[in-house]
């Protein structure tokens, strides 16, 4: 079984691209992030075509999560349980979904912006929420696993220089004891190999050629619980799908299980 995380940073942008990478990989379930736009816009139909179900928590703007699937979707959940909202408004940055005999969530985690902006704190309360929402398929006996944009680096090998990210956001120790928190719930970070060059990142801004000089960030989690972890029998960074005109800024993580 093959189960991927994309941030596609717009499905709407990217949908050519979207399903060209759904035929190639043969991936068998997608979380999706940063659909960007509104649930009665997703292209259900063309993906229906494809053999994938969706389901879509989604309300435009920036945010929206999605998991795709072509060996069932059941048990469908969005957001999360004490889910501390921004401003006044939950946002669409969670949905859960069973898929044939494993369980996903696909998650997009609060930027944080700055770490003296209120964003900052949202983010590491919703982390705290995420955990929580999670504790029980974490201890579960059912493969399951947190796909997505975590916008937090685990190590100081996660980013390309750590020196550049002194006094932001994605590597603060609050920001890593939140990742700790969720390890220690029972899930592991499943870490990808790389397809080119020493690390794993699945990240690059547009700006600044960072990604032919290969200034990365790991930031694109997979979180599985003991039983996922131990149906891995490969992982990797697809990182050919960050080339190209028309690229989202992040690359796909692709996970296989024999489950």
């Amino acid at each position: 079984m093959r189960i991927a995380t994309w941030n596609v940073n717009s499905i709407t942008a990217r949908l050519p691209r979207l399903l060209a990478w759904l035929e190639s990989s043969g991936t068998d379930v997608l979380c999706l992030q940063e659909a960007k736009l509104a649930e009665a816009q997703f292209p259900f139909d063309e993906l229906r075509a494809a053999g994938y179900e969706a389901a879509v928590n989604a309300t435009g703007r920036w945010n929206g999560v999605a998991v795709l699937s072509r060996v069932g979707l059941e048990d469908v959940v969005k957001g999360l349980p004490g889910d501390p909202g921004y401003d006044g408004v939950q946002e669409p940055r969670a949905v859960a979904a069973t898929c044939g005999p494993v369980r996903v969530c696909s998650v997009y985690v609060p930027n944080g912006r700055e770490v003296e902006h209120p964003h900052y704190a949202y983010k590491l309360q919703w982390f705290e929420a995420l955990r929580a929402a999670v504790a029980e398929d974490a201890r579960g006996s059912r493969p399951f696993a947190v796909l997505g944009d975590y916008n937090v680096a685990p190590t100081d090998d996660d980013v390309f220089d750590v020196a550049a990210f002194e006094g932001l956001t994605h590597v603060t120790p609050a920001e890593r004891a939140a990742l700790t928190a969720l390890r220690e719930a029972g899930l592991s970070d499943v870490v990808p190999r790389p397809l080119k060059y020493d690390h794993p990142y699945t990240y690059w801004d547009y700006r600044q050629l960072a990604f032919p000089k290969n200034r990365g960030m790991r930031i694109d989690l997979v979180y599985g619980n003991e039983p996922f972890a131990k149906a891995v029998t490969d992982s990797y960074v697809d990182r050919e799908e960050r080339k190209g005109k028309g690229a989202s800024d992040h690359a796909p993580v692709v996970v296989d299980l024999d489950v």
